[in-house]
C-alpha cells in the first residue's frame, strides 16, 4: 500500500493494518521528513487518544491529515507504532 499526497509518496508498505476502514502504516515506512508535529489530540473510546502530524511537502501543508495512537488501549493494541492518513491522502495499492 501507498499513502500519496501533492505528488509524493509520505508511505509505503506491505504491512499495513486495516482497522475502521483506515490503513494503519508502519511507522519506519512513514517518510519522516514530511511529517511535523502537531498539537491535536483527540480521543477514540477503545483506541485511546490520538496524536497527529500535520504533512509538509513542497512548501504546502496539509493539517492533521496523519494521526497515530502513542498508547492504545489494549483492544487497539496492534496499531502501536502505526501511522494512518486521512484529509486527502490517498491510499492505494
Amino acid at each position: 500500500m501507498k499513502a500519496l499526497w501533492n505528488n509524493q509518496v509520505i508511505a509505503e508498505s506491505n504491512q499495513t493494518i486495516v482497522v475502521e476502514n483506515n490503513h494503519y502504516f508502519p511507522k519506519e515506512s512513514v517518510k519522516a521528513e514530511f511529517l511535523k508535529s502537531s498539537d491535536t489530540h483527540t480521543t477514540c473510546p477503545w483506541k485511546g487518544l490520538a496524536s497527529y502530524y500535520t504533512l509538509e511537502v513542497d512548501g504546502q501543508q496539509n493539517k492533521d491529515a496523519a494521526w497515530y495512537y502513542p498508547e492504545p488501549k489494549e483492544a487497539a493494541a496492534q496499531i502501536k507504532n502505526y501511522v494512518a492518513f486521512w484529509k486527502g491522502v490517498k491510499v492505494t495499492e
